[in-house]
């Protein structure tokens, strides 16, 4: 596994807030609801992914070292106005300004609590570029808009899911992860629509004994196919596995009870 570069970090952050704020601006009715995410309206999705980034920033920039509190956080909720677009659209604006120009200062190596255990930078300016990306496809998805992300983001996004999946699992220990039946399962993810460079596969075990993963073209107990970013969206609970473009191979239910565990 290769992260990417911190200033692509940084780019791509402020690349998918630009796409957040077209949706936000695209007429759409702030109040309609997000079906994948079913407690949130549009309006609310978009306030939950700047307070995210008004978050990590406040931690950055003050190098922090345990969490911060969230009234200490000005706007952390977003604008005062209510249903307003281009008040909403202004705040993300600004809260993707204030977190690209502070990591892009800090650097990717400068100590900074998270709840992870990468205590550093570049830990936070990789989880708000894929905390954005994932949440841009949210508000497409619930306005019936085209969703596509570049390969290289996608295939990140779905190595850093299942990092924490795993670190989590560890956490809460043994009996935490869905259960096997006989022995362990596992879960062979494939992207049809990419090169061999970019090694868009994986291979994912669980039981027991906890959760193992890593990039390969294994035999696995199911097999989940299509493009990347269909088979990313599946995976975290964002396309039914029946979507037209995805191929399920193998024992679903399998794959049913992985996504049933893993809704962190």
């Amino acid at each position: 596994m290769t992260l990417m570069t911190h200033d692509r970090y940084c780019d791509e952050i402020a690349h998918q807030v630009a796409g957040l704020r077209e949706l936000v601006t695209s007429g759409a009715d702030l109040g309609a609801p997000v079906p994948t995410c079913p407690d949130w309206t549009l309006e609310q999705l978009a306030r939950h992914a700047g307070g995210a980034l008004r978050w990590a920033n406040a931690l950055v920039a003050a190098r922090a070292q345990e969490n911060v509190p969230r009234e200490q956080i000005p706007l952390r909720d977003g604008p005062e106005e209510q249903g307003d677009p281009a008040a909403l659209d202004a705040w993300l604006a600004k809260s993707a300004d204030l977190i690209v120009g502070t990591l892009r200062e800090a650097g990717p190596d400068a100590k900074v609590w998270s709840w992870f255990g990468d205590h550093s930078s570049g830990f936070w300016a990789r989880r708000m570029t894929h905390e954005i990306a994932v949440h841009r496809a949210d508000a497409a998805l619930a306005l019936g808009q085209p969703y596509e992300l570049a390969a290289e983001v996608a295939a990140d996004t779905l190595d850093e899911w299942l990092q924490m999946a795993a670190w989590l699992q560890q956490r809460r220990g043994r009996g935490t992860a869905p259960e096997p039946q006989g022995p362990a399962r596992s879960i062979h993810l494939h992207a049809t629509d990419t090169t061999p460079e970019t090694n868009a596969e994986w291979i994912v075990e669980f039981g027991a004994e906890g959760v193992d993963w890593r990039r390969g073209h294994e035999k696995a107990t199911v097999a989940l196919r299509g493009p990347l970013t269909s088979v990313l969206l599946a995976f975290l609970r964002r396309l039914p596995l029946d979507s037209p473009e995805l191929e399920v191979l193998g024992d679903r239910a399998v794959l049913a009870s992985w996504l049933e565990w893993a809704r962190f």
